[in-house]
């Protein structure tokens, strides 16, 4: 039995799939909601949110993606990121996998990624999960029901819990599988109930497609000036660093909290939700978000609750510290309807230094922030992945490398075209860890890191006075108002000055052994930046 809005001559049986007991066509929340309680995917909680737990997978299996072999993707892949995967091992996996799916209930939704028409694709999602079904509708752009009629899409994402791949029938590393076939448009996931494998998975289709089209696609989150679109700032980083935090200021409009693209036109959201983390959250430091917990059909993932009360504690992480909130974008009040934006006027770049050693903000060149964009240096948080149970410093080029299907310069180089073309200011700010290492040192105080950002949107930190750093090169203000000086100099918070020179002495030999591998894609102003 069908239910929803659908394109008649755009059903499963047309895509190969068959025998399921029931297809459920583009449910809206409230019914989603609903099967979800009645097949006991979650609890109903305050003011209707659906809580969630993911099982024994609370973040994304990175390690797990393949990518499919084939003349297309042969000599375009980066593949030194990418599996592997035979084409004939993912025409056995999608067989068995659909055979496996026959007989149970399925859920669809249509649904676009890309706010901006010209680049936008259409992808469909089928689930056996509601919740995911739910989790997708937040997280992608909703068409509306007159544009269902028509809707044809563009790649199709099958996830599917319940299926354990089999590593040497389909070629791939474990029972988990996240297999990309970019030649027929299909992505196949099992193994694993976490929602996130969903939205990572259009993230990477389109870092796959844009860059052809002249775009770059971006892990960032992105906010505009209150009334003027064309003072936007956009924030990369990794998941932990603050891209969802610090871009939801009261004080500016939120274009979105995660991924974006920046092409002729200006910037604009990939996605119509948000994906925010909620340990320690509160309602004092961050209210919209913190609002959103208790809203009807967001989704709350991996959080301990009162089982009688379904009150949520924010500070239990015994499930895991990656706990989340997935609601739509017009849950946060400031949020831009229409996620476009005018040209990035700063670029922000978010770290997560555990070694303590970066200073709380620096003013890079243009040469310098393709070197840290290259770089992406920060901490994995514990909980993103699989196995990370604290800080672990890391370099993920371009702030995303689990989401590149290209090599890293593809992507370096038009951020460098993108900044150059349009006098971009940039920025290199570190929300990880002062006064000393993670264990020692403590985590930068939010509220001075919210006012650096504020100086540097509305400009003013430009006419503050700046010094050279002698590890890094770039320019360090010395004082910024509002901001306690001491901060500002990461040698001056440490007790043992001489602990922090051999920190410091230990990251910039790491920087510079992790550059190595791309002296000979870059060109001769990046190559010439120096460290130490």
């Amino acid at each position: 039995m069908d239910h929803g809005r659908v394109n008649p001559e755009f059903r499963l049986e047309d895509q190969g799939i068959s025998g399921l007991a029931a297809v459920h066509y583009n449910l809206t929340e409230p019914d989603l909601v609903a099967h979800a309680l009645k097949r006991g995917e979650g609890d109903l909680g305050i003011g209707g949110a659906l809580l969630v737990n993911t099982g024994k997978f609370t973040g994304r299996s990175p390690k797990d993606k393949h990518v499919v072999v084939s003349a297309t993707t042969e000599g375009v892949i980066w593949w030194d990121a990418n599996a592997r995967m035979d084409a004939a091992a993912f025409d056995v996996l999608r067989t068995d996998m659909y055979a496996h799916m026959a007989g149970k209930d399925y859920y669809v939704q249509d649904l676009y990624g890309g706010a901006d028409p010209v680049y936008r694709i259409g992808v469909r999602v089928v689930s056996e999960l509601a919740w995911h079904n739910l989790f997708i509708r937040h997280m992608l752009l909703r068409p509306e029901r007159d544009q269902l009629d028509d809707f044809t899409a563009d790649f199709t994402i099958v996830n599917c819990p319940s299926f354990f791949a089999d590593p040497e029938r389909h070629g791939c590393r474990s029972e988990t599988v996240v297999a990309i076939n970019f030649d027929e448009k299909l992505i196949l996931i099992g193994g694993s109930e976490y929602a996130g494998e969903n939205k990572k998975s259009v993230f990477t289709i389109l870092n796959y497609l844009l860059p052809e089209k002249g775009v770059m696609p971006m892990h960032c989150s992105a906010n505009h000036a209150a009334g003027n679109p064309v003072d936007t700032a956009i924030f990369f980083g990794l998941s932990g660093t603050g891209k969802t935090t610090l871009s939801a200021d009261l004080e500016r409009i939120l274009i979105g909290d995660d991924e974006h693209g920046w092409s002729d036109r200006g910037t604009f959201n990939f996605e119509g939700g948000c994906y925010a983390k909620t340990i320690n959250l509160s309602p004092e430091a961050e209210p919209e978000i913190f609002a959103t917990t208790s809203m009807f059909s967001t989704v709350i993932e991996n959080m301990v609750y009162d089982e009688q009360t379904k009150q949520l504690d924010y500070t239990d992480d015994s499930l895991t510290a990656n706990m989340r909130a997935a609601y739509p974008m017009h849950y946060i009040s400031n949020s831009s309807p229409s996620g476009l934006a005018g040209h990035p006027k700063n670029v922000i770049m978010l770290t997560c230094d555990a070694f303590g050693v970066l200073p709380p903000i620096a003013r890079l060149t243009p040469a310098q922030a393709m070197y840290h964009f290259l770089s992406g240096f920060t901490s994995k948080v514990a909980g993103t992945e699989r196995g990370v149970t604290e800080p672990e410093p890391t370099f993920s080029t371009c702030f995303g490398a689990p989401f590149l299907p290209r090599r890293p310069e593809v992507y370096g180089e038009l951020l460098q075209a993108k900044i150059a073309e349009h006098g971009a200011t940039c920025w290199l700010v570190n929300t990880g860890w002062t006064g000393g290492a993670y264990g020692t040192g403590e985590r930068m105080p939010i509220k001075a890191t919210r006012a650096l950002l504020a100086s540097a949107l509305d400009g003013s930190l430009e006419g503050c006075s700046f010094l050279h750093d002698p590890n890094f090169g770039f320019e360090v203000p010395t004082t910024v108002p509002g901001v306690d000086t001491a901060l500002l100099d990461p040698r001056a918070t440490w007790d043992d000055p001489a602990a922090y020179d051999a920190a410091a002495a230990k990251l910039v030999g790491m920087f510079s052994a992790n550059f190595e591998k791309y002296l000979h894609h870059i060109d001769e102003d990046v190559r010439a930046v120096t460290i130490g």
